[in-house]
């Protein structure tokens, strides 16, 4: 980047007809320091990013705009709480384009919607929040005169006896928990170092088994649930003994002829089958061949 380019780019860039007597840059060049945020300037307006202080329902649509959503809002100057300013601030809602005007409450220290919007209504339990009830306006204002501190300072002692024990024991935890930073930070490295470390583990076991994920610890169920299961170890063998007794039996049905050729059919329906067996015996690796037996020296030629 050139220099006159990175003294455009910082706003440091003065044209040779400016001159010091003219006053600043912006004068001279006829525009406000904050550019488009003061376009409103004249009338009391500044354009800031407002953030919503609670939750709202929108008033056009009935949307519910959260906490904490940020606006391009038109800040102004509606009025005084004595020496304290009160500011307006108008804005137009994502969700439908509805205006929405915003005020801030010098005298509870709040904002309040004037327009456009709802205020969420939250209310807590006491008891589920574990807090106290916090005194009302009233209360808090009649809270100066002695006299009725007096009369209520009995009730407050009681309810701070009732809630004494159970502060002291939660004051005692919170102690215990954080007596000593340094072994509470070692115990928990070393889980995390622990639980890595078998994590990794489970990772090499599952990889040496050729699965791409991680399988979970073993169990006393799922080993009772693996040895109940039974499987049939001589099924393999009985169905290649099957066919090879189908593929060697004959495919013309027996004819009711002589006794001779009754006999003949059955002997070759016999010599077939033991042929079925030897060579399922073969198959399955059992017998060695004839010519590995003849070049051992098993069989004689």
């Amino acid at each position: 980047m050139s220099s006159l380019a990175a003294a455009r780019a910082d706003n440091f860039y003065y044209p040779p007809e400016w001159d010091p007597k003219k006053g600043s840059l912006n004068k001279f060049q006829g525009q406000h320091p904050l550019r488009e945020r003061a376009r409103k300037i004249d009338q009391g307006i500044l354009i800031i990013r407002f953030e919503m202080p609670f939750n709202v329902w929108c008033g056009g649509c009935n949307s519910m705009i959260a906490k904490g959503v940020r606006f391009n809002a038109e800040k102004k100057q509606v009025g005084n709480y004595y020496s304290t300013k009160i500011w307006s601030f108008s804005m137009k809602s994502a969700c439908c384009k509805h205006e929405i005007v915003v005020q801030t409450d010098p005298k509870n220290c709040e904002y309040v919607i004037i327009s456009g919007a709802q205020r969420k209504t939250e209310d807590f339990d006491i008891e589920d929040a574990e807090t106290f009830a916090l005194p009302a306006d009233d209360e808090r204002g009649k809270l100066a005169d002695p006299f009725y501190r007096l009369e209520h300072q009995e009730e407050d002692l009681r309810k701070k006896k009732e809630a004494e024990p159970l502060l002291v024991r939660l004051q005692r935890v919170s102690d215990s928990r954080h007596a000593d930073d340094y072994s509470l930070n070692r115990s928990l490295r070393g889980r995390l170092r622990n639980q890595k470390r078998k994590v990794a583990e489970e990772e090499e076991v599952s990889r040496r088994m050729g699965l791409g994920i991680r399988l979970l610890p073993l169990s006393q169920e799922d080993a009772a649930s693996a040895a109940g299961i039974g499987f049939a170890s001589k099924f393999e063998r009985n169905r290649k003994d099957k066919r090879a007794a189908i593929k060697a039996s004959s495919i013309f049905p027996e004819s009711s002829g002589s006794a001779s050729g009754s006999r003949r059919l059955e002997l070759e329906s016999k010599r077939r089958k033991i042929k079925a067996i030897a060579a399922s015996a073969l198959l399955s690796g059992r017998i060695k061949p004839l010519s590995w037996q003849q070049k051992a020296g098993f069989v004689k030629p």
